[in-house]
Formats: C-alpha cells, sequence, structure tokens
C-alpha cells in the first residue's frame, strides 16, 4: 500500500491529471472518470473520492496509484514537475533530481498496473512518454526551479493569501475606503474578474479593523423568495442575523403595515445594528441576481435610504455597505436618487497590465518566454481568469505555449469551458447574438441596452467610438461560429 502523506496535495494532482486526460481527449472529467475506473479496476467514485483532500483514504493500493499514474501520463501529457510532486506526497520513492533511466524503470511498472500488461507496443509508449518528460522542453510548477509555489487550478474565489493573487490599484482602492467609516462602495465587472476574490480580501481587512462582516451571495435566494417580496424581506432580515450570530426576530418585527421596507429599516436600526459592539460591513455579492426581482427599486431604494441616514443617524454610521455587480446597474435601477450604485466609491476592475502578466508569469516559473508572453496578452487582453488559466495549463505540462495557442478556439481546447458557457447563454438570446455578430463584423453596437449586457458579460469593449471584442481569443471563437 502506498501512504498518502500529503492528502491535499495528492488530490490536487490527481484532479489536475484527469483534467489535463479531459482537456486531451475532449471528453468531459465525469467521462475520463467512468472510463479509467474500470482500468484500475475501481468504481468510478472511488476514483472520484481520490481527487478530494477529505475523502482520500490514509492509503492506496500501490499497483493502482501507479497504473493511474501511467494513465494520467500517456494520455494527459503532463510534466515531470506533475509526477515527482505527486510521488513526494506518498510514501513510494522519488529520485531528486529524477533521471531517465530512473523514470523508465518506474513506468514499466506502473503500465503493467494500468492493466496494460508489458509489450513491444509498452516499450515504445513508455520511451514516448520519456522523451516528453525530458526531452520537450515542458517544464512546470511546483517544482520548477524558478518558482518555489505550488500550482492553483484557476477557479472559484482566490484566497488573498494565494501566492498567485496580483494586487491591482483597485484593491489598495478598496482596501483604503474600508478603512473609514460609514464606508459604501461598489464593485463593478464581468465574469471571473476577481470581483468576489477581492470581496473576500475586503472582508479579511475589516474583520482586521474589528469590524463585523456579513458575506451574502445573492445566488443564494430561491426562486419563490425572489418573486415573493414578503417572504424575500423576512429571509433577508432572517439570515443577517443569523449571519450575525443573533436571535431571530424578525416577526416580532413584522405586522401588515406599515410595510416590508419600514420593517427590515426597523429591524437593523433597532435591534441588529444596537445588538453589535462594532460596525457592521453589509458585503453582497452578486446583487445582479436581484435585478429581476419585481421589487428591485424598493429594495435598492431601501439600501440607499440607509446611506443617505447616515447624516442624520449615529446608528447607521455603522453601517458599511459593498455592493458587487455584473451587470450595469442604470438598466435595471432608473431613478438615481433611489440608487445606492451611484454614492461613494465606485470601483470596475481592470484587466491585468502587461507589467502584472509578466509578474504571474513569474511566480508561475517562466512558462511563457517573453514574445510568447506578449503573445498571451494579446490573445487574453488580460483577462484575469483567461490569463491564470493559459499560465496554469502550460505550467503543469497540459500544454505547450505552441499547443495552446493552436487550440486557443477549440470547443474542448485550453478554454473550451469558458467558451462554451458564453456560447450557450448567446444562443438563448438572439439580440446579444446579433449585437455581437456586429461588433465583429462591423465594430459598432446600435442597442446601448445590447451593448451594455455584453460588456456586463465581458464580451465586448469600447475602444475610442468603437464596439470591439474584448480580446482576440472571443474574436475568433465568435467569428468562426456566428458568422
Amino acid at each position: 500500500m502506498a501512504q498518502i502523506k500529503n492528502k491535499e496535495l495528492v488530490a490536487r494532482q490527481i484532479k489536475d491529471g484527469l483534467r489535463a486526460i479531459a482537456s486531451h481527449t475532449t471528453k468531459t472529467v465525469e467521462r475520463v472518470d467512468q472510463d479509467i475506473a474500470p482500468q484500475l479496476a475501481i468504481e468510478a467514485r472511488t476514483l472520484k473520492s481520490w481527487k478530494t483532500p477529505s475523502a482520500i483514504p490514509d492509503n492506496i493500493d500501490e499497483d493502482k496509484l501507479l497504473g493511474l499514474i501511467w494513465l494520467i501520463l500517456e494520455h494527459g501529457g503532463l510534466s515531470l514537475a506533475w509526477l515527482t510532486t505527486l510521488l513526494s506526497a506518498t510514501s513510494l520513492p522519488v529520485v531528486d533530481p529524477p533521471t531517465p533511466s530512473w523514470v523508465r524503470s518506474y513506468l514499466k511498472i506502473a503500465r503493467v498496473a494500468s492493466g496494460a500488461g508489458s509489450t513491444p507496443l509498452s516499450e515504445s509508449a513508455i520511451e514516448r512518454t520519456i522523451e516528453h518528460l525530458f526531452y520537450n522542453g515542458i517544464t512546470g510548477i511546483p517544482s520548477s526551479p524558478a518558482s518555489t509555489h505550488l500550482l492553483e487550478f484557476p477557479d472559484g474565489i482566490m484566497s488573498p493569501e494565494s501566492p498567485f493573487y496580483i494586487e491591482r490599484a483597485s484593491d489598495t482602492v478598496a482596501l483604503n475606503t474600508l478603512k473609514s467609516q460609514g464606508a459604501a462602495l461598489v464593485i463593478k465587472a464581468p465574469r471571473q474578474m476577481g470581483k468576489s476574490s477581492l470581496l473576500l480580501r475586503i472582508s479579511r481587512l475589516a474583520e482586521k479593523l474589528e469590524k463585523r462582516v456579513v458575506l451574502m451571495d445573492c445566488q443564494r435566494f430561491d426562486k419563490a423568495a425572489l418573486t415573493n417580496p414578503d417572504l424575500f424581506y423576512r429571509l433577508f432580515c432572517g439570515w443577517l442575523g443569523n449571519l450575525l450570530k443573533l436571535d431571530n426576530r424578525v416577526e416580532e418585527f413584522w405586522s401588515e403595515f406599515p410595510g416590508n421596507i419600514q420593517h427590515c429599516s426597523n429591524y437593523l436600526e433597532e435591534y441588529l445594528l444596537p445588538e453589535l459592539n462594532s460596525p457592521l460591513v453589509l458585503a453582497m455579492d452578486e446583487v445582479d441576481h436581484l435585478f429581476d426581482t419585481p421589487f428591485r427599486s424598493d429594495f435598492f431604494g431601501m439600501l440607499r435610504s440607509w446611506h443617505n441616514a447616515r447624516q442624520l443617524s449615529h446608528i447607521w454610521k455603522n453601517l458599511d455597505l459593498v455592493l458587487v455587480t455584473s451587470t450595469q446597474p442604470y438598466q435595471f435601477v432608473q431613478d438615481l436618487n433611489q440608487s445606492p450604485f451611484n454614492v461613494g466609491i465606485i470601483l470596475e476592475l481592470e484587466d491585468f497590465t502587461p507589467g502584472q502578466v509578466a509578474e504571474l508569469n513569474r511566480r508561475h516559473g517562466y512558462p511563457f518566454l517573453a514574445e510568447e508572453e506578449a503573445k498571451l496578452i494579446e490573445l487574453t487582453g488580460g483577462q484575469p481568469y483567461l490569463t491564470r488559466q493559459a499560465l496554469y495549463m502550460v505550467a503543469n505540462g497540459s500544454y505547450t505555449p505552441d499547443r495552446l495557442f493552436e487550440k486557443a478556439n477549440d470547443e474542448y481546447g485550453p478554454f473550451g469551458e469558458h467558451l462554451r458557457y458564453y456560447f450557450q447563454r448567446l444562443h438563448h438570446n438572439p439580440q446579444l447574438v446579433e449585437g455581437l455578430r456586429t461588433t465583429i463584423l462591423a465594430n459598432t453596437c446600435s442597442d446601448e441596452t445590447t451593448f451594455w449586457r455584453l460588456q456586463g458579460a465581458g464580451l465586448v469593449r469600447r475602444h475610442g467610438k468603437k464596439v470591439i471584442p474584448r480580446c482576440k481569443l472571443y474574436n475568433d471563437y465568435f467569428r468562426e461560429r456566428l458568422l
């Protein structure tokens, strides 16, 4: 049995390896699990558990682990760094630095363990893998001498302590804003620009400043709440109190009159805020999830009234508001005097600058040379997620830079999942399809609402008087499919 010494690291390496197979074979990760598990004589759910640190066992059958290693190296094209990092997190022996002869002996055992057996064909497959690992010039973190950081898959919210977090000018403004009392901050940016990660950094700072923080993800309100204002306001207040670990007294404050807005405001002014011994930061993520509700004007008008009340009441000065949105709110909250989106500090998150891309490339161990780095910036436009995805895929050996650029527009290439998401969203909205088509063909978008929606999705941007695709990747991908 192979002892698992570092469950988090082993789970991450296995997860990366299976993702690499999916990328190279144009299959889903779920399909890869289903195909590989029988070859190892295990169930798909067992293989899936090996990708989760909390579920991975203390020991894994050595033959099955070696068999999985072979299948990942053969079909996923990962780097020597991936192999040595995985082995170092188990009780399996590892030579430092690894040599071709040592890896060759390992692969012979691993290929037999995978169920492929030992045949003349296996010898050629092993030699191809050795050539890839040692002679194709593919390097990868974590063992790259240029970097000591363990790779992080670029998905979801980033930890403020992540070595791959790039601080932008907007970070400094946001953090400075929260140092004042009665702050109001609006963060606007398309999907996968780092809004939620910045929100987490803001929350950590607020806690250090001894402020109470409530992080509220508006996507968690269900359909019933989003169509019933009476239910919504009750849930909103109850959720606030629950996150603050205070008793639920919603029903005490609710009656038929004077109405939901007054009840909700009273709940904060007369109960929640006085109960706290420190200022409260109400940070609401994905507030655009509320833009299609029938009560949006009333709700956001209420938030604006709380902001205005700071001038009249000391208790309201203890409330900081942070609102995060992907969509331009002006389409939905039209009365500027009733909008919380045009007061305080308004931040629109920017793409990475060339200097920031260069720094991120350095932190990944320089997987891109200088000329390749410039080509990457042209491809992604510095869009944070796409940039990190490209660096990650090359750093872990899933792609060489040339192959990444060659396959960039493929449905199941390095950005396939991201691109398919947008294509499927557009597919259900002919107006947006036509707007993007016109942008690609004529660098214009005559309908302002369509432009705002495409810009909010992160697909287009203004360039002087022109409207153009956000980056070369989007231009090339959608040009092939919409024209």
